[in-house]
């Protein structure tokens, strides 16, 4: 990941994280998985402003993604995942700054986190808002393509719902969207 680099710095006193930042400030770009089920491309597309809050992320590290290192304007590969025909359905942009995920707070809902409070939240989010739709990139083209390669989300074992994508990456998976599969 030569276009990104990783820096730690301290949240509280004693506590340190690392954090992702594009090189002179430039907006950086993720890929960010979403099932059908929950939220298509298309769902995104009939939403107010097509922007839908990223609820539900319950892994630490892509938690800190949002929270530390994404900023309003980062690009967004919207990933559409554990479906018949995973892979990339649109371009995306991060719409506001990262903010407590209230679904933590709700006891109803599949997310609820009985150890987080509006005090102290655990779990946060930020909106994303749709730049636009794109012909599928399914995972099998995107692995038959030798310049996609080095995405993290082709990696073995790699099962992050967001994935940091360096600018190289971003403009050659915009470079196969284009192409004719």
């Amino acid at each position: 990941m030569a276009d990104t680099f990783a820096f730690t710095m301290a949240s509280a006193p004693g506590a340190r994280r690392r954090v992702w930042r594009n090189a002179f400030s430039m907006p950086s770009y993720w890929l960010m998985k979403s099932e059908p089920d929950e939220c298509s491309i298309d769902d995104l597309a009939r939403l107010p402003n097509q922007t839908v809050p990223w609820t539900g992320v319950r892994n630490y590290q892509a938690r800190n993604f949002m929270r530390d290192a994404m900023r309003v304007g980062d690009g967004v590969l919207f990933y559409h995942s554990s479906c018949a025909q995973p892979g990339i359905a649109g371009l995306a942009e991060v719409a506001s700054a990262p903010y407590p995920d209230p679904t933590q707070f709700d006891p109803a809902s599949r997310y609820h986190d009985p150890k987080a409070s509006p005090e102290a939240p655990r779990w946060w989010l930020v909106d994303v808002r749709l730049v636009r739709k794109t012909r599928l990139l399914c995972l099998k083209e995107m692995r038959k393509r030798p310049e996609l390669a080095d995405l993290l989300v082709l990696k073995p074992a790699n099962r992050l719902s967001i994935t940091p994508v360096t600018p190289d990456q971003w403009r050659r998976v915009l470079t196969a969207l284009e192409s004719i599969a």
